[in-house]
């Protein structure tokens, strides 16, 4: 099996360790760390410095009681039965496949969009080429299955492809299996070349 070679940048991961990412990217993320052990202990070490941080701080007043009613709780909560470890997308409803482009399928995640926020999954193709394309905002995706390369290298599964508005692209998908990514996308694709503008239109991203 190929190793993961493309993960997300420090910056990203910190943020993910301090809870200040969105729950769109947070997902995708999640997915990333799901299949890499070794982003995973980064995250681990992220929250470990906060953890630290935050002893340092200065300790704020607790109101009356607060201690006794967080003891109580602890108290009351029964122990949960031994399961299997939950899948990111274990909590979110899935729609269907549709089409949304020739040799692209789109099924979205029932993550609440927000500040034109979505997150999908895109399925395409054996050797599917996608038209050259930029973003209105940021795109983030995690390589599910198969795979897929642009200018910046090629992705398997467990690969993470961070991009943003300042970045074009045109990925092609490897040929033998389908592409299956988990993608959150602020905005919308931006079609580059004359053509692409003129089929825009069929393209439901």
């Amino acid at each position: 099996m190929k190793s993961i070679t493309h993960h997300p940048s420090d910056e990203t991961l910190a943020a993910f360790a301090s809870g200040t990412l969105d729950e769109a990217r947070s997902l995708v993320v999640s997915m990333h760390l799901s299949m890499c052990s070794c982003c995973s202990g980064n995250v681990v070490t992220y929250e470990a410095i906060g953890g630290a941080l935050l002893e340092r701080a200065p300790l704020a007043s607790l109101a009356p009681g607060a201690l006794q009613n967080v003891l109580c709780l602890i108290d009351n909560t029964s122990e949960a039965p031994d399961s299997a470890p939950e899948e990111p997308l274990d909590r979110y409803e899935l729609g269907p496949w549709r089409w949304v482009g020739p040799g692209l399928r789109q099924r979205s995640v029932s993550v609440p969009e927000v500040a034109d926020i979505k997150v999908f999954m895109l399925k395409a193709a054996p050797g599917t080429k996608l038209p050259h394309h930029r973003h209105s905002g940021y795109e983030w995706t995690c390589v599910l299955e198969g795979s897929f390369e642009h200018q910046f290298g090629r992705y398997g599964p467990g690969d993470f492809d961070e991009a943003d508005e300042t970045m074009d692209h045109k990925p092609t998908v490897g040929e033998g299996a389908p592409c299956i990514c988990i993608v959150a996308l602020q905005g919308s694709i931006k079609l580059q070349s004359r053509l692409g503008r003129l089929i825009q239109p069929l393209f439901r991203l």
